[in-house]
C-alpha cells in the first residue's frame, strides 16, 4: 500500500516530477510530461501497478524500514534520504536533471559508514499500470518497451528479471558510490544517450543555486517561502510556461471518499496567482513565460474562456475512469481528464486580469496583445457578469449567482479601467466605470445578509463561502468596513474546525451538498492562509501569526503541502503538491513581514 500523501518527496525536471516515499519507493511518475500516462502508478493502486524502490535490504524480502533522515540539499529538488542499518549508514540520492534531451530520473547510492546490502525493485508498468512492457537487454543496457514508449535502466549493477520486474542486490561501501538512471525515448527512436549521472547531479545543484539566487525575500519566513518557490517552480512545464495546479491525479480530499480529480492541467486561476507571487518574489522571466503561453492558449477567442487548459494549451481534456485502479488507499475512482474544463466560471477573468494588472504594475516588459486580450476580456463580462455560474470551487450541481464570482468580475472591470487611466490602453472609461459601480451595487445588495452581517456564497443563500476572504484583499471593500469584519467573523464562527482551520464551505455528508456531491471533505489549506491574511489586514496580527505558523506546522519534514488538511484523521489529503496552497503560503508571509511585527 501506498505511504501516507505526507510521507513523499517530490522530485522533478521541470516538465514531469515524481513522487518518491519515505521507504526509497518512487510510486508516481509519468513521462516523459506531468500529463503523460504513469509508469509508476502504485500511488493509486499497488507496487503491481508500477513503482521502483532502492534501499537497504531486508531478510526474507520484507518491506524495508522509512528512512532514519531525509532532506533536500540546501534550496533544491534533490532528496537525500538516508538509513541507519546494523552494517551501516547508506544515503540514496533521488533528482531529476533539468532537461537537454531524454528525461531521466537519476539515483545515486553511497556508502557513508559500514557495508549496506542493497536491493532495488523495478516494476515497469506502462498506461497507468495497465500495460506489461518487453523488458530486454541491449548491450549492457535494460530496456522497457510498450507502445510509442520505452525506458532505458542504466546502472554499473548486474541487474535479473523475476516476476516481471527487474531487480539488482549489491553491497555498498564506506566511499563508495553505484548510481542507476532511467530515461525514456519514443520507442521508434535511437536508444537516449548514456547518461553521465556525477555531470548531471553537477549541473543540477547549479541551476537550482542559481535559480533561488534572484528570490527578494529575506523575510522571518524564507525557508518556507525559498520552499514553496521551488515547488511552484517545479510545477511549471518549461517548455511553454504552463503551471500545473499539482503533479498527481485523484489523491482524495477524503479518504475512501469520490472527490478525486486531475490536477495535472494549467487552471488559469491557480496560474495566476501563481505568476502574482514570482513576481512579487522576483521572479520575473516565469512571469513573462506564462503570459506568452495564456496569449497562446486564448488566441482570438477570449469569449470561449476555458477556466483550464492542457499544459500546452490543449482545450480538449475529457474526463475518464481508471477502473483497474482501486485508487489511494480503495478511494475511487481514478479519473484522468477533467471534465471541469467546459465549466462557466466567472471569477477566472477577474484573476487573469489581476495577474496582467500586477505584472504591468511590476515592470514586465508591455505585450500589446496582453492589453488588447484584457480589453476583449471585459466586453465579454460586460454582457455576462450577471450570469449563474459554477464559482471557483468548480461546483457539479446548479449553476447559482456565487457572490466570489462577480467580486471578482468587479477585480477585472477595475483593473482594466486601471489600464486605460495608466494611458497603455484605450477603452470606453465612463462606460466601464459605470459598470463597475453596478457590480458593486449588486453584489452588496444581494449577496450581504444584513441581519447576520456578512457576505453569503451566492445571491439569496444563507451558506458562507472561504471565498468571500477574497473581498478585502481584492480592494472590492476596505478591510475595516463592517461587513467585511462582519464576514471574517462568520467564517471563523462557522466553517473553522476545531484547530482553528477553515473549510471552503458546508459539505453535506452522504446527501449531495450545494457542490452537487456526496461526502467532506478537509480544511483548505488556502482558504486557512486567507484567514490569516485577513485577521492581519484588520488588526488581529498576532491571532494572523498564530494562525499562518501552524499552517506552517502542517507541512511535512521537506516542507510540502497537499490541497487540504483533515482534522480528524490528522494527516493530509488530496493532490500533492498543490500550488494552490503554496502560494497563499508565500502571500501570507510577505503580509506578515509587512507588518514589521516580526523583524522581517
Amino acid at each position: 500500500m501506498a505511504g501516507r500523501i505526507e510521507d513523499y518527496a517530490l522530485i522533478g525536471d521541470m516538465q514531469t516530477a515524481a513522487l518518491v516515499c519515505r521507504d526509497g519507493s518512487v510510486d508516481w511518475l509519468c513521462l516523459p510530461r506531468f500529463d503523460s500516462h504513469a509508469v509508476f502508478a502504485g500511488l493509486l493502486g499497488t507496487e503491481e501497478h508500477g513503482f521502483w524502490r532502492v534501499a537497504p535490504a531486508v531478510p526474507d524480502g520484507g518491506t524495508p524500514p522509512p528512512a532514519d533522515r531525509r532532506r533536500y540539499r540546501g534550496d533544491s529538488l534533490i532528496l537525500e534520504s538516508e538509513w541507519d542499518t546494523p552494517r551501516g549508514t547508506v544515503r540514496v540520492t533521488d533528482f531529476m536533471p533539468p532537461r537537454d534531451g531524454a528525461p531521466q530520473l537519476i539515483r545515486v547510492v553511497e556508502g557513508v559508514t559500514g557495508r549496506v546490502p542493497m536491493h532495488s525493485a523495478l516494476r515497469m508498468r506502462f498506461s497507468y499500470g495497465r500495460v506489461v512492457p518487453w523488458v530486454h537487454k541491449v548491450g549492457d543496457r535494460t530496456v522497457a518497451v510498450a507502445g510509442p514508449d520505452s525506458v532505458w535502466l542504466d546502472t554499473e549493477i548486474e541487474t535479473h528479471g523475476k516476476d516481471l520486474t527487474t531487480y539488482s542486490d549489491f553491497t555498498v561501501t564506506a566511499g563508495e558510490r553505484i548510481t542507476f538512471t532511467i530515461s525514456w525515448q519514443p520507442s521508434h527512436k535511437e536508444p537516449p544517450a548514456l547518461p553521465d549521472p556525477e555531470g548531471s547531479l553537477e549541473a543540477t545543484v547549479d541551476f537550482w543555486r542559481e535559480w533561488v539566487a534572484h528570490c527578494t525575500y529575506h523575510g522571518p519566513y524564507r525557508e518556507a517561502v525559498v520552499r514553496s518557490l521551488i515547488t511552484l517552480k517545479a510545477l511549471t512545464y518549461a517548455p511553454t510556461g504552463g503551471i500545473v495546479a499539482a503533479p498527481t491525479t485523484s489523491l482524495p480530499e477524503e479518504i475512501g471518499g469520490v472527490r478525486n480529480w486531475d490536477y495535472r492541467y494549467t487552471w488559469l486561476r491557480d496560474a495566476a496567482i501563481t505568476l502574482s507571487s514570482m513576481l512579487r518574489t522576483g521572479y520575473r522571466e516565469e512571469a513573462r513565460a506564462w503570459r506568452d503561453w495564456l496569449l497562446r492558449a486564448v488566441a482570438g477567442d477570449p469569449e470561449n474562456l476555458q477556466i483550464m487548459y492542457g499544459i500546452a494549451g490543449e482545450r480538449e481534456l475529457g474526463e475518464a475512469e481508471l477502473d483497474w485502479l482501486p485508487g489511494y488507499e480503495n478511494s475511487g475512482p481514478v479519473r484522468v481528464g477533467n471534465g471541469a474544463a467546459n465549466q462557466l466560471q466567472l471569477d477566472v477573468y477577474g484573476e487573469v486580469t489581476e495577474a496582467l494588472h500586477l505584472a504591468h504594475m511590476t515592470g514586465l516588459s508591455r505585450n500589446d496583445y496582453a492589453s488588447l486580450l484584457q480589453l476583449k476580456l471585459i466586453r465579454y463580462l460586460e454582457t455576462h457578469w450577471d450570469q449563474p455560474d459554477e464559482g471557483i470551487w468548480e461546483v457539479r450541481g446548479p449553476r447559482r449567482h456565487f457572490v466570489h464570482s462577480k467580486v471578482m468580475a468587479w477585480v477585472a472591470v477595475d483593473r482594466t479601467i486601471k489600464l486605460i487611466e495608466s494611458g497603455d490602453a484605450d477603452g470606453p472609461l465612463e462606460r466601464w466605470r459605470e459598470l463597475r459601480d453596478d457590480i458593486h451595487r449588486d453584489v452588496c445588495e444581494k449577496g450581504y445578509d444584513p441581519e447576520r452581517n456578512t457576505f453569503t456564497q451566492s445571491y439569496g443563500s444563507k451558506e458562507l463561502d472561504a471565498s468571500l476572504l477574497l473581498i478585502p484583499q481584492m480592494g472590492f471593500l476596505p478591510p475595516d468596513d463592517k461587513r467585511v469584519i462582519g464576514t471574517i467573523e462568520a467564517i471563523q464562527r462557522e466553517l473553522s474546525t476545531e484547530d482553528g482551520f477553515v473549510l471552503r464551505y458546508p459539505t453535506a455528508g452522504e446527501e449531495a451538498g450545494v457542490d452537487g456531491l456526496e461526502g467532506d471533505e478537509g480544511a483548505f489549506l488556502a482558504c486557512s492562509f486567507w484567514l490569516a491574511d485577513d485577521l492581519a489586514m484588520i488588526g488581529r496580527v498576532d491571532e494572523a501569526r498564530k494562525l499562518f505558523e501552524k499552517l506552517l506546522s502542517l507541512r511535512n519534514d521537506l516542507g510540502l503541502l497537499a490541497e487540504e488538511w483533515d482534522p480528524r484523521l490528522q494527516r493530509q489529503v488530496g493532490n500533492f503538491p498543490q500550488a494552490f496552497s503554496h502560494v497563499p503560503l508565500i502571500d501570507t508571509a510577505l503580509r506578515l513581514t509587512a507588518s514589521g511585527a516580526y523583524g522581517g
